[in-house]
């Protein structure tokens, strides 16, 4: 592993690390997918599977653009939330409970994600580096309408399901 040196080694730093999150999720969600028994939480999984395949692409370029590969580095913080997430899945528990327990898996990771993105689109912006901003702007923008959806199917009746 090499010495971070500046906020330029940092940034390149978070985009490997956010480049592996976003490669474990891709694994995740499906499995969550499946697992979700309320239509509505199954399409929102299956919709930002489709959305975070297109946010690795978008890593991808502002990798290219910042003159890096994405490399091999393993998340570890995401290999964590994906396991929790897996623990939900693998849970006796009753269908509208278990849907409960992935919506709150499913929103830790994005705040995990929230996090990530808004760190690396600080350090672009900070860095002068104009396009990768605007692109991990935009994903951090998903992100958090991911979670402002996923509350709303909690707080609208899911939870209110699983009591």
């Amino acid at each position: 592993m090499s010495k971070l040196k500046n906020l330029e080694d940092l940034f390149h730093h978070e985009l490997k690390d956010l480049y592996s999150a976003e490669k474990q999720l891709i694994e995740a969600l499906p499995k969550m997918a499946e697992t979700a028994s309320d239509p509505k939480l199954r399409s929102a999984f299956e919709l930002h599977l489709e959305q975070t395949k297109a946010q690795k692409e978008r890593l991808e370029k502002v990798c290219e653009i910042v003159g890096i590969s994405p490399g091999r580095t393993k998340c570890k913080a995401m290999e964590g939330l994906v396991e929790e997430g897996q623990s939900m899945i693998d849970e006796k528990a009753e269908p509208e409970v278990k849907d409960a327990g992935l919506i709150a898996s499913a929103q830790r990771i994005e705040h995990y994600e929230i996090s990530g993105y808004g760190t690396a689109a600080h350090y672009a912006e900070r860095l002068g580096h104009q396009e990768a901003f605007q692109l991990l702007k935009e994903t951090l923008e998903e992100e958090k309408n991911t979670d402002s959806k996923l509350n709303k199917l909690a707080k609208g009746w899911i939870n209110q399901k699983a009591e």
